[in-house]
């Protein structure tokens, strides 16, 4: 009788101690695509276990209701159900608890402790402060075709004077004036090098974002190409800009929208494309999702299967005609996929018909809709200016060989000889010195933008308007 109390009390204290040490704060830092966001996990002891709350001081959010939480054998598994969040991890001796955060099918590690947590400090030498050795201006000009106003930054080598101009017209996704993410500025970098060597730049924040106003989320690459064009309306009206060297540099999407203003617009005197595109963007998206899938150890077996599988959901949106329709054709195609393929990676707590929905509102939006289905090829064949196109030989994103030879043949059937293509070594996706390429480097990476990149942009600039 005296042993069993004994195991009996002992199994007590082993509770009360593992209860005492997941019970409280946990605190994380979630570093993700453009932003590190603190995470507060706040545990308490119930009845039937534990109960928690998540907080995120960054965003405003705190006293985030958990749908389940439990902590067994070292391991804590939190599920946030209407936000898609998932987080498991396991305490370890040093009072560590290491784990992934899951959110609609995207992983990432963080890592959770009980002391404060700061932001890791990025270092970024080549990113410029104030004061500057030129004039900077915030300014507002507004695009009249679709009714909103644009907020951006003029910078021009002196106050006084009359300079060549160029408009930087950023990647995808919603970008601020600086093209910011993952802790770089490549715009501010960039705009900073072009003021300092004489040129004039206007950079902005695309429609919906930071101070400018406009809906991004229904947005297509051809309306941003409106927001260039109200851009260069207003660099007409400052007496300071040459209007006869006016310029466009157009990285990644950019790279898509410059010739898209050029080709209708006899105010654009030269053109930069950085990592722009030259083939269709279905074939772009499956060559991107190959060469990121390999660098990320992705076997060839199911790097073959998500070809498969994206090349059938590319056929279906080229072959759409209204969005209706679209989201029924999607929604069947991938509620049979999942049917025929129960061991795809689902995020726990989620239904198969909220999870086919997510998919199928990725795939459906306007922008990715118009991407998947446009070849810049019959545009870039009408473009008449200069034009000078650079990729870096690592850019898995926008693959140089496969883009830089069909911008040069679209060009070369528009019969426009000022071409110049350069495909820069050991460069990636975002003109920075990198090993491989791949998007998991870009934060890593201490360098913004390449030397190298800037003076091939900088020399061919002035040598377009001297």
């Amino acid at each position: 009788m005296k042993k069993i109390i004994f195991t009996i009390l002992t199994s007590l204290i082993s509770l009360t101690f593992f209860g005492q040490e997941i019970v409280g704060q946990w605190n994380g830092i979630l570093k993700v695509p453009g932003a590190q966001l603190r995470l507060v996990f706040d545990i308490q002891k119930t009845a039937n276990g534990i109960s928690a709350t998540m907080d995120s001081p960054d965003q405003g959010a705190k006293g985030i209701p958990v749908s389940t939480s439990s902590f067994e054998n070292s391991a804590l598994k939190i599920t946030v159900a209407n936000l898609k969040i998932e987080y498991e991890g396991t305490l370890g001796k040093d009072n560590i608890i290491v784990g992934d955060f899951k959110q609609a099918g995207q992983s990432f590690p963080m890592n959770l402790s009980k002391e404060k947590v700061e932001k890791e400090i990025l270092i970024r030498p080549q990113e410029p402060t104030k004061p500057y050795s030129y004039y900077s201006e915030d300014i507002i000009f507004e695009n009249k075709k679709a009714g909103i106003t644009l907020a951006g930054t003029l910078t021009l080598p002196k106050k006084d004077g009359v300079f060549p101009a160029v408009i930087l017209i950023s990647g995808s996704g919603p970008q601020n004036r600086n093209e910011e993410l993952l802790g770089h500025k490549p715009f501010l970098v960039l705009s900073d090098y072009l003021t300092k060597n004489g040129i004039a730049v206007l950079r902005y924040d695309d429609r919906g974002v930071a101070a400018s106003k406009g809906n991004f989320k229904t947005a297509t690459s051809l309306d941003f190409s409106t927001d260039v064009e109200a851009g260069i309306e207003y660099l007409k009206t400052r007496k300071e800009i040459n209007k006869s060297k006016i310029g466009l540099i157009g990285h990644s999407e950019g790279g898509i929208i410059a010739p898209m203003v050029a080709s209708k617009s006899k105010d654009v005197a030269f053109i930069v494309l950085l990592a722009g595109t030259g083939i269709q963007g279905d074939q772009l998206l499956l060559l991107q999702q190959q060469l990121i899938g390999k660098a990320s150890g992705v076997s060839d077996e199911n790097l073959q299967k998500n070809k498969l599988a994206n090349r059938k959901i590319f056929d279906i949106v080229n072959k759409s005609t209204n969005t209706e329709q679209l989201h029924i054709n999607l929604t069947n195609y991938i509620k049979q996929t999942l049917k025929d393929n129960p061991n795809n990676e689902k995020p726990a707590g989620m239904s198969d018909d909220d999870f086919v929905k997510l998919q199928v509102q990725q795939i459906a939006t306007p922008w990715m809709h118009y991407f998947i289905k446009y070849n810049p090829a019959p545009t870039l064949e009408k473009v008449k200016c200069a034009v000078l196109a650079l990729n870096g030989e690592k850019d898995l994103q926008v693959p140089p060989k496969e883009n830089l030879g069909a911008i040069k043949e679209a060009l070369s059937k528009a019969g426009n000889k000022k071409v110049t293509a350069k495909e820069l070594p050991n460069l990636n996706h975002l003109f920075q010195e990198c090993k491989t390429g791949s998007p998991q480097e870009y934060a890593t990476i201490e360098q913004t933008f390449s030397p190298t990149a800037l003076t091939e942009i900088l020399k061919w600039i002035k040598t377009q308007t001297n």
